[in-house]
């Protein structure tokens, strides 16, 4: 929220005041993520306790949740944050675009082929 309100005042008004805050919060939810999956790696490699270790709940993979996880795991994450963006976001594609930092034309190539592969994946499970 800091971010937004600092950044307020480099706010040009060149897209729309949506597109410029989700480019922020994506940003800012990759740079979260990145850190926690430092740490985490951190913490795996300082942790000495094969019983701490062996005894944590296995989650189950993606693949065999239910839900929008089944399907995305199968495109790559570029493909999948824009599929998101699209379908629960609800934003266009230049806004899209200029939140992945993408030319229109490539975001629409890259949800094109990742909803072509979801329905391939998608024919071959209902076929099985």
């Amino acid at each position: 929220m800091l971010k937004v309100l600092y950044g307020l005042k480099n706010f040009e008004g060149k897209s729309k005041f949506k597109t410029w805050l989700y480019s922020i919060t994506y940003n800012e939810c990759i740079t979260q993520y990145r850190k926690e999956r430092r740490k985490r790696r951190l913490m795996d490699a300082l942790s000495l306790d094969p019983l701490e270790e062996a005894s944590e709940e296995k989650t189950p993979a993606p693949e065999e949740q239910g839900g929008l996880d089944r399907w995305l795991v199968h495109v790559n994450p570029i493909d999948r944050e824009i599929l998101v963006l699209r379908f629960v976001a609800e934003l266009e594609f230049q806004e899209i675009a200029d939140i992945m930092h993408m030319g229109l034309s490539a975001t629409k190539m890259r949800y094109k082929r990742a909803l072509d592969k979801l329905r391939e994946k998608f024919a071959d499970s209902t076929e099985t």
